[in-house]
């Protein structure tokens, strides 16, 4: 690809205002793949400025040419496939079947959910006398993470074109070869010049620069929590909508009758898929305290079966973590378990055997943990379980909710209406029961300090749309 050192920005590649090259590490090696180049203020205002001025004739297209152009979209995203699968593979250490199967096929499943309900969405309603239209809310500003790099990007920039709303893109400077795929995919599809855009760079030199942009109507974030503090003060001077989704630490409480077997190695799925590096993993496993001992064992069975290595190796369940920072943070804080007294069942500190460099971690399953434990509050970002026992499911209940977070939680049980009325007690913005398959129609969006707004086909639409009342329009 040749157009790793420019920006997308005006319906064309350009070079940054300022040359600022930024390595792109292929975390199974430790080496440079590419080299990316770091966005300005500069370049913001110059994206900005695009996006805004092309926003006065995309908001006036109509229902039908905003799906036309969608289904475009989805048609070029379609030919690339396999390019962006490759591209998460390199610059994210995803395994290449998962990147395939997973990684780029969400994104592909988002366009044609987003599709699918804008059909059919209404954009106005009449109450009485009153006209209520729903229309674009304008300039938006998307900023997205390096876990599920297309996943978040299609989950924000096709809503944004349902809507009739103009962008810019900031993708992770960790994994943003993707991304840059992505833009060429959009410019194939026909997306009209400054409605589309791409600036890459660090989230203090471009994502805060956006977030506080004057002419930026809206805000997107996807990332940890910290971060999302940071664009959310950014763009409060400017009284701009934030939506965020945010870290998470979900709880999967496993009742009495559950199929144990069944439920704890699915569930050692449901933690360490991505290498443990999604914001909704199921980290926390709480189990009747009698079944304790033999959930241990067979999830210290089905996590020897996570095979570690590079991306390319055949055989791979298990990629690298993405970047030695993130590596360094998973040891840390299963060092902090062991100091914290948890029983450390499997896994622990180091690469696996046999894996002398890139960034790999042990899947690691810790028994006994306890509620306020570091490993049982932070958020690890890495193939690390901890299993707690409870007395009571009152108790499970308890230990579930007491989180900062509340993206996400997780229920396993054969009676039904047991496993439901949990749910209802959960503070979680999705539940998941009996580990269901994933559904692209479902809203997703957290509580608390997973943040604010809901993504996802049409419940992704609301973001990105104001509402007026055209009062006295007559019958």
């Amino acid at each position: 690809m040749p157009d790793h050192l420019k920006f997308y920005i005006d319906g064309a590649w350009v070079d940054p205002v300022t040359p600022n090259r930024i390595a792109v590490i292929d975390p199974s090696t430790e080496e440079m793949f590419t080299e990316i180049s770091g966005g300005s203020a500069a370049d913001v205002d110059k994206a900005v400025a695009a996006a805004k001025a092309a926003f006065k004739s995309y908001s006036r297209f109509s229902h039908k040419e905003r799906v036309e152009l969608l289904e475009a979209c989805l048609a070029e995203y379609n030919k690339r496939y396999d390019d962006i699968a490759e591209a998460c593979a390199k610059e994210m250490g995803a395994p290449i079947a998962f990147a395939k199967e997973a990684q780029a096929w969400v994104g592909q499943k988002h366009f044609e959910a987003t599709i699918e309900k804008l059909k059919s969405f209404k954009f106005t309603e009449q109450r009485g006398t009153t006209m209520v239209v729903k229309e674009p809310i304008g300039v938006c500003g998307l900023i997205t993470p390096w876990n599920w790099p297309l996943n978040q990007i299609v989950c924000k920039v096709a809503p944004a074109l349902a809507a009739g709303c103009t962008m810019v893109l900031k993708p992770s400077e960790i994994a943003p070869v993707n991304a840059l795929i992505f833009a060429e995919a959009m410019h194939a599809a026909g997306v009209p010049k400054g409605v589309f855009n791409l600036v890459n760079g660090t989230g203090p030199e471009v994502g805060q620069v956006l977030a506080g942009h004057k002419d930026v109507d809206m805000m997107s974030f996807t990332g940890s929590t910290r971060a999302g503090t940071i664009v959310a003060r950014e763009a409060a001077a400017t009284v701009k909508r934030v939506c965020q989704e945010l870290g998470g630490k979900s709880a999967n409480i496993l009742l009495e009758d559950v199929d144990l077997e069944d439920a704890v190695r699915q569930g050692i799925g449901a933690c360490f898929i991505n290498t443990g590096q999604s914001c909704d993993a199921a980290t926390r496993m709480l189990v009747p305290a009698k079944l304790h001992d033999k959930a241990v064992e067979i999830a210290v069975d089905e996590a020897g079966k996570q095979t570690p290595g590079p991306a390319f190796a055949e055989g791979t369940v298990l990629g690298p973590l993405v970047s030695q920072m993130q590596w360094d943070k998973v040891q840390r804080l299963i060092q902090a378990g062991i100091d914290d007294g948890a029983t450390l069942a499997t896994g622990g500190l180091g690469r696996p055997d046999g894996l002398n460099r890139g960034y790999f971690a042990k899947p690691t399953v810790f028994a006994n943990v306890k509620p306020g434990m570091t490993i049982e509050k932070e958020e690890i970002f890495g193939p690390v379980l901890s299993i707690l026992p409870y007395e009571t499911l009152e108790e499970a209940v308890e230990i579930a909710n007491d989180t900062v977070y509340g993206l996400a939680a997780y229920v396993q049980g054969k009676d039904v209406e047991k496993v439901r009325d949990v749910a209802a007690q959960m503070r979680a913005g999705s539940v998941y029961l009996n580990y269901p398959d994933m559904d692209f129609f479902s809203s997703f969006g957290g509580y608390k300090q997973s943040g604010n707004g809901r993504e996802y086909a049409d419940w992704a639409l609301h973001d990105f749309l104001e509402i007026k009342s055209v009062v006295g329009y007559g019958s």
